[in-house]
Order: structure tokens, then C-alpha cells, then sequence
């Protein structure tokens, strides 16, 4: 759409940026039939959704415009701008409609964001249009793009609740390692500890093993002295036992000799 004589500058620059958004929008529901995946189209969709949503806050500042220079256009003038108005309405809605078409196709979730309680009202409006006056395509025009704002900000809205339940579940997820962390440590102090007592055990037996062995040749050794000093003693003329060093022969007995009287 170009600007035409007698309009404003602004008006022609509000004009050409809508003439630009509906390309846009041409070009990019002519891109949505060659996309197969369903999650593709739905970011196609958000995107062309943000698209009308633009075109709609800029045809109400083209439609403040004509009102602050109505008192100096003529009457063709101002009837002009109100009739290019309605018509980028009409096209407003027909690429809304559109929207919800695509909309109602995609069978995934998401998409179901988009989906709004005037669901097939643009259609209705669509084939209604020309038996409506021009305040009537307007205030149906503006339904519309409030519905889409509102379709807009309900899925912000889950957007952003599913990005807060993420980031809760990765803090949650990360307390849980630190704590398996810390648990895997303590278990292996445990195990260092278990086997450093294990060794300790070992050679604390091996220590207890020798002592009585020791103790137990210690013994043999008395009772084989004592046996010999017994021995000794009973029998001082056994030759076959050696005289324990220390240890004197037992004296021998005298006789008392008898004189006679």
C-alpha cells in the first residue's frame, strides 16, 4: 500500500510498515504449507502471531492519526483513510483466521495455546464483512487482535511456569548429586577405615600367634629344668644326668659308728 497526496508523513510510514508485516505474513503462512513437523509449524505459528499482533498496535496508531488530522482533510480525504483502514482490518482478519485454521490442524499441545473462545469468529466475520458498517468491521477488527493479545499472553504465561518448573527440577536435581556425592565419599573413608582395621586385626594376631608360641617354649624349658632339678635330687647318682651348674650334690648320709661298751 502506498501513501497517498494530502496524507501525512506518518501516515505513509504507519501505511508502508503494515504493507510490509502483511507481506510478511503472506510470505510466512506460504512458507507453514511446506512445513511438515508439527513442532516447526508451531513455532512458525508464535512467530506470525507476533507478527499480527504488531500489525494490530500500528493499525490503531494509523487509526489515531486519521482522527487528530480530520479536521484538516476534506471529506474524500478522511473518507479515503477510513475505507484503506477497514480494509487493513479486513486483511487483519482474514490472516487471523487463517491462524486459527493452522491452529486448529496441528495436533500438539502447544498449539493448543493459541486456540481461543471466538474460535471460527473470524471466519463468520470474514464472509459477513461487507453487510457490516464500517463501525461494526472495527469494533469485530478489534475483538479479534484482543483476542490474539490475550492468546498471546496466556502462553507467555505457561512458557514462563515451564522454564520456573525446569529450573526447579535442575536445583533439585543438583542437590541430589552433591548429596549421592557426599555419600559416595563417606562410603569410601568407611571402606578405607574397614580395611586399614582388617590389617590391624591381621597383625595384632600374628603378634598374639608369636607371643604364645613364645610363651609356650618358655614353658617347656621350666618344666625341663624343674624336671631335672626333681630328678636330681631323688637320684644324685644318675650319671646319665649332668649336675645342673649351681646346683651342689645332695651331701651324703653318714653313719653313726657304735662303740662298745
Amino acid at each position: 500500500m502506498a501513501s497517498s497526496t494530502g496524507v501525512s508523513e506518518e501516515l505513509g510510514e504507519i501505511e508502508g510498515q503494515i504493507s510490509d508485516i502483511f507481506r510478511a505474513l503472506s510470505n510466512g503462512f506460504q512458507k507453514l504449507e511446506k512445513i511438515k513437523d508439527s513442532n516447526r509449524q508451531s513455532r512458525q505459528l508464535e512467530e506470525l502471531t507476533g507478527k499480527m499482533k504488531e500489525c494490530k498496535r500500528l493499525i490503531k496508531e494509523f487509526d489515531r492519526e486519521v482522527k487528530d488530522l480530520e479536521y484538516k482533510n476534506d471529506a474524500d480525504t478522511t473518507k479515503m483513510l477510513n475505507e484503506k483502514k477497514q480494509s487493513m482490518i479486513k486483511e487483519l482478519n482474514s490472516y487471523v483466521a487463517l491462524k486459527k485454521q493452522y491452529a486448529s490442524n496441528i495436533e500438539n499441545k502447544r498449539v493448543d495455546l493459541f486456540e481461543g473462545p471466538g474460535e471460527g469468529f473470524a471466519e463468520e466475520n470474514g464472509l459477513l464483512a461487507s453487510n457490516m458498517s464500517n463501525q461494526q468491521l472495527m469494533d469485530q477488527g478489534n475483538r479479534m487482535m484482543d483476542e490474539t493479545d490475550q492468546v498471546i499472553e496466556r502462553s507467555k504465561k505457561v512458557v514462563h511456569e515451564t522454564v520456573n518448573v525446569g529450573t526447579e527440577t535442575a536445583a533439585a536435581l543438583k542437590a541430589q548429586t552433591e548429596q549421592m556425592s557426599r555419600i559416595v565419599n563417606e562410603l569410601d573413608s568407611i571402606h578405607f577405615s574397614i580395611k586399614k582395621a582388617t590389617q590391624l586385626v591381621k597383625e595384632l594376631g600374628r603378634q598374639v600367634a608369636t607371643d604364645r608360641c613364645i610363651m609356650g617354649l618358655l614353658f617347656l624349658i621350666v618344666v625341663g629344668v624343674i624336671t631335672i632339678i626333681i630328678v636330681k635330687i631323688v637320684n644324685p647318682h644318675n650319671k646319665d644326668i649332668r649336675d645342673i651348674p649351681g646346683l651342689a650334690p645332695p651331701a651324703p648320709s653318714r653313719r653313726l659308728l657304735a662303740y662298745p661298751y
